[in-house]
């Protein structure tokens, strides 16, 4: 069987894979350009179809008529709760536990600070190495604040490092998704071995929430922090959430102390009172419109649980090795993430000499993934709008440009846009 063969029957089999999934209507909720594969939903999920209208809703029927009175009249003031609340049912997180709003980075530095003050008396953090550079920098910068040591280990290492140091560590903060190479840390089993020796843990679930089947109440976890742009779709810039247990809120020393933390907001007081429960975790006036424009993408969540949605990325990501196995098993191109199910995330991650290039070519054919560089190319499959056609599409063109040498045209430069 020739190649064209084998594209042809990948294409039928797409079809009808496609023909029969039952969350195929979901995409529709969704903008995709015409013409587009969308594979990059792990860096920036797509808008819904109606957030537009939503926002000039908010804009033309909440601000411009209450101006200030919106504030109460269209229950503004509570939007950090209760659209936590709605996260906290994808974490898998009971009420009161999760807040929104500020940056991811904001986020990061508030959690891991009160991890560490929790964990008052030990000297360590274990850090992993394989973090997003943000969780790199911060956890430098906190532990230079404290006093205390950053241990770099990698997610393999990290049980290991916690029988060797576990004494001395006062919070373990780790990636659930390695951003790079998409494999999926053991949450339950890090945390409970973090426990074991009297530590904390802090999980950032960037490249997990929304997607993953999460249990965080179940699991014991601490801490836990994400953005909610990627597989939440609340779009570029949209405030991060954080999640607090229940058994730590009272005792929690958060070191941002805005505001809307205070017990009496709006008593003035110049003296700060945390608030009770979550709500000490509250800092500055939240971002309403991006808030809100998260929360209607939210709503999607009411209709399908994370179970099924991740069903079809093991899906997606089985049909990807598969259709690679059939078209690329000759070229310079190795899949370097796990093919353990249980071990794997949301995207796709392949090893690519002038990775660059390739993505740049790509994207001229209608195929968005996205590149880490120096080599990787990442093919990101959000089970709301990514397609089994889309996945052969993106393996075929992959194939073409590494078999033709189309990515060496000199018209895609050599430096890629992302690091």
């Amino acid at each position: 069987m020739d190649r064209s063969d084998v594209v042809a029957e990948l294409e039928k089999l797409a079809r009808d894979r496609d023909s029969r999934d039952e969350l195929a209507e979901l995409r529709n909720r969704f903008t995709i350009p015409d013409g587009v594969s969308y594979l990059d939903g792990n860096s920036l999920g797509p808008p819904c179809r109606t957030t537009s209208a939503a926002l000039t809703e908010l804009v033309d029927r909440q601000w411009a008529p209450a101006l200030i009175e919106a504030w109460e009249r269209h229950d503004w003031w509570s939007a950090p709760r209760r659209v936590g609340d709605r996260i906290g049912r994808v974490l898998g997180a009971a009420e009161g536990q999760v807040v929104v709003g500020e940056s991811t980075s904001v986020q990061i530095f508030n959690a891991l600070t009160t991890g560490c003050r929790l964990a008052a008396g030990r000297e360590v953090v274990l850090v992993d190495a394989d973090h997003f550079p943000t969780d790199l920098y911060l956890s430098r910068s906190v532990t230079r604040l404290l006093g205390l040591r950053p241990l770099r280990v990698p997610m393999g290492d990290a049980v290991g490092a916690l029988d060797e140091h576990g004494d001395e560590v006062a919070v373990v903060f780790c990636s659930a998704v390695d951003f790079r190479t998409g494999e999926l840390a053991d949450i339950p089993g890090v945390t409970e071995a973090a426990h074991r020796r009297g530590a904390l843990v802090l999980w950032d679930l960037s490249h997990a929430a929304g997607l993953v089947p999460l249990e965080l109440d179940t699991w014991q976890v601490d801490l836990a922090v994400g953005c909610t742009y990627k597989f939440l779709n609340g779009g570029p810039g949209a405030p991060a959430f954080l999640y607090v247990s229940h058994r730590h809120q009272d005792s929690a020393d958060p070191v941002l102390t805005g505001w809307h933390g205070h017990r009496a907001p709006f008593g003035m007081d110049p003296e700060y009172q945390p608030a009770e429960g979550i709500d000490r975790f509250r800092i500055g006036t939240p971002q309403v419109l991006s808030m809100l424009a998260l929360e209607h993408a939210l709503a999607v969540f009411d209709e399908v649980t994370t179970v099924r949605l991740w069903e079809k990325c093991g899906e997606l990501a089985d049909f990807f090795r598969h259709c690679f196995a059939q078209l690329c098993g000759d070229l310079d191109l190795t899949i370097v993430t796990p093919a353990d199910p249980a071990r794997r995330g949301g995207h796709i991650t392949v090893h690519a000499p002038e990775a660059a290039r390739r993505w740049k070519a790509l994207a001229e054919r209608g195929v968005l993934g996205d590149l880490r560089n120096p080599d990787m190319l990442r093919f990101g499959l959000s089970p709301l709008v990514v397609r089994f056609s889309d996945v052969v599409r993106a393996v075929t063109e992959l194939a073409d440009i590494s078999r033709t040498g189309a990515h060496l045209d000199d018209r895609f430069g050599g430096s890629g846009l992302m690091g």
